[in-house]
This record gives structure tokens, C-alpha cells and sequence, in this order.
């Protein structure tokens, strides 16, 4: 079960009894969220093993019929889905590579997990998916590949596109993650300049059977564009890849083989990524085993338990941090009007904001919201925010998000800190790790975007 570690802190920064209540409930609310979507828990509620047969919700694989069966993939929870599915096939498994965060602690048998960097790729993450592709060309026609794909699999499973240097891709990932573009932007620029991403390794695997396993992290589950859909058709162009990167004031900004690729796919001299007609998606399965919407219902429930009147604002939550920490702080000072009842409230948001980014500190995009909602919450409003990132990684730093209530800024003000400068500046990690108020759990093993959480409660 994943735990806040330093939730004792947490609760005891509030300074009323009605603070410290508001808060202790808000932690417990992330952490029901986030052990929701624990990947060995969804993996063993979708997936059934009777005799030889394998079943998958609608799909039945009878494993016995399969000559080998593969197992690849990447992202944040893949060291837990690799663990899982392992335990689940026993026998079955033949090989397999699953790249997976630097400093993952699960542990497997046949299948290799191989540790790479997130945000920005390197080196050991190109090595390992060298290894899925050689796995995915050995497959042959009565194989099985089973594909599992989660949040994170972009940067941890790179393949430059001929040309392009992972020098390139490393400053191509760098400028679109401080640009404040959506991921599926990142995403479509990503696939153009890949050799596996955007359907190619599916074209590698076929013609063997292909079950993608995908725990979602983008709104909405586009499968092609969770880690950059490397099983699945593309829709997107090289010229839609082109527009993003102008849309961002970044193509002249790009190395030249990146502009040089894109330019050349726009006019038609490079192959398209595989479209949705082509007949190598003949034998490929998808099944989507959790996503925000799992986490988001299962925070709802909690505070249903706890007796709170409830709303689930949105599971597609999205936008500027500061813009949607405004509104958070809104929502939390007009609540009781909204809802019309004198019970105690708590709100749920799920999904995923952006931060373009213009200074030089240090934060993330759920601790820059808590930051805004801060900076707007009245201070004669007794309640509390929190803004959480489910794969315990906000941004570069440590910490999962942050916590807030109506004495964050007095507090501040305190400790002689200006937080009009902090978020003009993107440190909010500082801020709040000088107030104590960074939520941390380490990281989760599992990635379904972020869930915010806001409790009002009645003496």
C-alpha cells in the first residue's frame, strides 16, 4: 500500500483542530486514490488464468495453442505490471523487456526490467528498447506479445527516427515539457520522430497476436497517445507534428535533423506512421485496466465513507497550474453555495494541467497549482486544497504535490517568504518545502495523471 511518509507533518501544520481534520482527510483521500490504481490490483481484477487459458475480460487466449509468448513494454508502472503479469502467465512466459524509471524496486524472473531515465531519455532506455524490437521481430505467427503500457513510456522507450541523434531528443523533450503544450501534443511530435513509437513496433510484431495491457495517463485514454502509441494506429501527421512545434514558437528553435525529418514527412518523402486501415492491426487487442477515472471514483467513495457531501468536479481536468489553482480556490471559497446543504464538503478533480514554464526554480505542476490556489483563497476560509501527482513524481523534484489551507500565506509571511515571487519564478517546490507542506510518498509504481482534492468541513 502506498503511504504519504511524512503525513504526521502534514496534519500537524494545521493550525485549528477543524485545519488539522480538513487535512488528515485530504491525505487519506489521495492515498485511497492512488492505491486504486496500484497495477498488480487492476492487473488481477481484468485478468484470469484457468487451466491454459488466458482471459481478458472479452478476450480468451488459449496459451497452450501459442508457441511462445513475449512480454515487452515501459513506462512508470511497468516494473509492477511485469511483476504481475509474470506471476499470473508462470510458465508461459517465454522472454521479455519491460523498460522501466531508474530505481524501480520490483523484481522478476524471466521477463528483463530495464532501468532508464524519465523525463528525458537516454542512453539505457535506447539499449532496452533495442531489445523489445529484437523480441518483437522474433515473434512469428502463432506467437503471443503481450504489450504493457503506462504513463512514462514516451521518454523511457526511445528510438530516434534515422537521422536524429538522442542528443536531438533529449533537447526536442526538454523544450516541449517547459513549453506548456498537452501531452498529446508532446505525444504527436514524439511519434514523428520515432522508430517505434506512433504503431511501428506493432508493425514489428505482426503477424503474432498482440494484447496491449494499458494503465491510461492521458484524458480521455487516446491509445495513441499513451506512451506515444507504439502498438497502435496513429492518426496524427508529420504536419500536424510540424504546426505543434510553431504552434509553441519552438521549430527554429529545434535542432536542424529534427526540422529536416518533419519537413521531409510533411511533403511526403518519409513513410507515414502505420494509419488505421493498415492490415498489421488485424491481431492487436487493447484492454485499458485503470485510468484518472478509477482514481478520481475511488477518492469520491472515500469521502462518501467518511460522511462528506461530494462532487466529482471532472476527471479531465486540464489547463495553465495557476490558472486552474484559481479556480480551485473559487470553487473552494463558494462550495457550501454551489451545493446548497450545510454538510461538509469535498470536492475531487482529476486529470492533468501544464506549466509553461518562465523562471528558473524548481516545482511541479500539482505543487504550482496548490501554489495558486494559496495566492487566492480568502483567509477566512476554513478548508483545505491538495494537488497530487499519482506516480509520487510532480515535475524534477521529490515530492508528489503539495497541501494548502486558508494560513499557507501567514505562515509565509512568517518565514519571510513572498510567494507572488515563488510562482513568478516556477519554485514552488521551495516554497512549500520551507513550509513543510510538500506531500511526499516516493515513487508509486503506477501513473494515471494527477487528482486534486479540496475539504470543507462544519464544526
Amino acid at each position: 500500500m502506498i503511504k504519504i511518509i511524512n503525513r504526521k507533518e502534514l496534519i500537524e501544520n494545521g493550525e485549528t483542530s477543524l485545519i488539522r481534520r480538513d487535512r488528515e482527510i485530504a491525505l487519506n483521500c489521495l492515498e485511497h486514490a492512488v492505491n486504486a490504481v496500484d497495477p498488480e490490483q487492476l492487473l488481477k481484477a481484468k485478468i484470469k488464468m484457468k487451466k491454459d487459458k488466458l482471459q481478458v475480460e472479452g478476450y480468451t487466449f488459449d496459451l497452450g495453442k501459442f508457441k511462445h509468448v513475449y512480454v515487452v513494454g515501459g513506462g512508470k508502472a511497468g516494473g509492477k505490471m511485469a511483476q504481475t503479469i509474470e506471476e499470473i502467465l508462470g510458465k508461459h512466459v517465454t522472454a521479455g523487456v519491460v523498460n522501466i524509471p531508474y530505481g524501480t524496486s520490483q523484481k522478476t524472473k524471466v521477463i528483463e526490467l530495464n532501468e532508464a531515465c524519465h523525463p528525458i531519455p537516454d542512453e539505457a532506455g535506447v539499449a532496452g528498447t533495442l531489445r523489445i524490437m529484437a523480441l518483437a521481430e522474433q515473434a512469428k505467427e502463432g506467437d503471443l506479445v503481450i504489450c504493457l503500457i503506462s504513463g512514462g513510456g514516451s521518454s523511457l522507450m526511445p528510438f530516434p527516427h534515422e537521422g536524429i541523434s538522442l542528443t536531438d531528443k533529449q533537447a526536442l523533450t526538454n523544450a516541449l515539457l517547459k513549453s506548456g503544450a498537452a501531452i498529446t501534443e508532446i505525444n504527436t511530435v514524439r511519434k514523428h520522430l520515432s522508430a517505434f513509437k506512433g504503431g511501428w513496433l506493432a508493425k514489428k510484431v505482426y503477424p503474432a497476436t498482440l494484447l496491449n495491457l494499458v494503465l491510461s495517463d492521458v484524458m480521455g485514454d487516446p491509445l495513441d497517445s499513451i506512451a506515444s502509441g507504439p502498438t497502435v494506429p496513429d492518426i496524427t501527421t508529420f504536419s500536424d507534428a510540424r504546426k505543434i512545434l510553431e504552434k509553441y514558437d519552438l521549430w527554429l528553435n529545434v535542432p536542424v535533423a529534427i526540422r529536416k525529418i518533419l519537413s521531409e514527412g510533411a511533403r511526403g518523402l518519409l513513410e507515414e506512421t502505420p494509419k488505421p486501415n493498415d492490415h498489421i492491426f488485424e491481431k492487436v487487442h487493447n484492454l485499458v485496466i485503470g485510468n484518472n477515472r478509477t482514481a478520481s471514483l475511488a477518492a469520491i467513495d472515500f469521502l462518501v465513507s467518511k460522511g462528506l457531501n461530494t462532487l466529482l468536479l471532472t476527471d479531465m481536468l486540464a489547463g495553465e497550474a495557476k490558472e486552474v489553482g484559481k479556480a480551485l480556490a473559487k470553487l473552494a471559497s463558494e462550495g457550501f453555495v454551489c451545493t446548497g446543504t450545510s454538510r461538509s464538503l469535498g470536492v475531487v478533480a482529476g486529470g492533468e494541467t501544464t506549466v509553461t514554464v518562465r523562471g528558473k526554480g524548481v516545482g511541479g505542476r500539482n505543487q504550482e497549482v496548490a501554489l495558486s490556489a494559496a495566492l487566492n483563497l480568502k483567509e477566512s476560509e476554513e478548508c483545505v486544497i491538495a494537488s497530487f501527482s499519482t506516480d509520487g513524481i510532480d515535475g524534477p523534484t521529490d515530492a508528489a504535490g503539495a497541501i494548502i489551507d486558508q494560513s499557507t500565506l501567514k505562515r509565509a509571511r512568517q518565514l519571510g517568504l513572498d510567494p507572488e515571487k515563488y510562482i513568478a519564478n516556477n519554485d514552488s517546490y521551495s516554497f512549500f518545502s520551507k513550509l513543510g507542506d510538500l506531500i511526499c510518498t516516493g515513487a508509486t509504481g503506477t501513473n494515471v495523471n494527477d487528482v486534486a482534492v479540496i475539504i470543507v468541513l462544519k464544526d
